[in-house]
């Protein structure tokens, strides 16, 4: 009885709020104010360039047992969209992590902000889990204090592309996919929130002490190359050279932030539905290092 009421009630809403697929649609589509780069108007390689390549706007990276690869944006920012369209891996992928994240760790090395979209490695017949995180002020490196938020997704991201956004401005943090808000993590205080500049990074690498299972499946080589495809690069912020004034797109139909109510609508169902781990609600996780909570 409690399925069938539940069912009901997602029926309803999705008659004013769903897309044809069965999802809610968020309404406002922040990719959309956002053009398009090509990978070498906006980045570079940073490492492996043996194991990347570029075929027209689709850029190609691989892991194999001699290397992984990564690449680099051109400048840093210190507020901004930045989204790419990626294609991952089918099949044996455990221990290997495609990411796209924000990091100004070769700054500030060993007290460095970072902001996270990663993709956890897995076997097949099971789904990747895309993992969001926040670090600031040193919180990931020696002692690591992440603030993980685990998804799996509503489609197969190994059967095309799709869109994995962050938008980082001033007060607050949004993940998004295909433009639908799966997190938000609003400043709270300037403690726990990242305020120095970041360039923007993409890699593959072998995480096998930790990314699939906690650690207890490992990459295996015999599957070797791990692949990632991105495409449809989009930055649109203010670089640390920009006039004060500039001011990053915005999440949501407000400018002055947050999210709408239809938005809020879809990043719920998203979290009710897909959400696999939050670190606020792990009792294991000791909540003086995290206040937020």
């Amino acid at each position: 009885m409690v399925l069938l009421v539940s069912l009901l009630v997602l029926s309803l809403f999705c008659l004013s709020n769903c897309e044809g697929s069965g999802w809610p649609t968020p309404g406002y589509y922040p990719s959309s104010r956002v053009g398009s780069l090509h990978f070498s108007q906006g980045f570079r390689n940073l490492w492996g360039p043996q194991h990347q390549s570029l075929n027209q706007d689709t850029l190609t990276i691989w892991l194999d047992h001699n290397s992984g690869s990564g690449f680099k944006s051109l400048r840093d920012y210190r507020s901004g969209y930045f989204g790419t369209s990626l294609k991952l891996q089918p099949g044996y992928t455990a221990g290997i992590i495609t990411s796209f994240y924000l990091s100004n760790s070769e700054n500030f090395p060993g007290h460095h902000d970072e902001i996270d979209i990663e993709f956890l490695g897995t076997t097949p017949g099971k789904p990747y889990v895309l993992q969001t995180n926040v670090y600031m002020k040193g919180s990931g490196d020696g002692h690591i204090i992440g603030r993980e938020m685990q998804f799996h997704l509503w489609f197969d991201p190994t059967k095309g592309f799709h869109n994995y956004a962050i938008l980082w401005n001033p007060n607050e943090i949004i993940f998004f996919v295909d433009d639908v808000p799966i997190r938000r993590y609003p400043k709270k205080s300037d403690a726990i929130f990242p305020q120095r500049p970041m360039y923007v990074y993409g890699s593959i690498w072998d995480a096998s002490s930790w990314a699939t299972e906690d650690g207890r499946i490992k990459a295996d080589y015999k599957y070797q190359p791990f692949v990632g495809k991105y495409n449809n690069f989009k930055i649109g912020g203010c670089t640390t050279n920009d006039n004060p004034s500039c001011r990053p797109p915005s999440g949501s139909p407000s400018r002055s932030g947050g999210l709408s109510r239809q938005q809020n609508d879809a990043m719920e169902w998203v979290q009710r539905n897909y959400k696999v781990y939050d670190y606020c609600r792990d009792p294991q996780r000791d909540r003086t290092h995290t206040p937020e909570c």
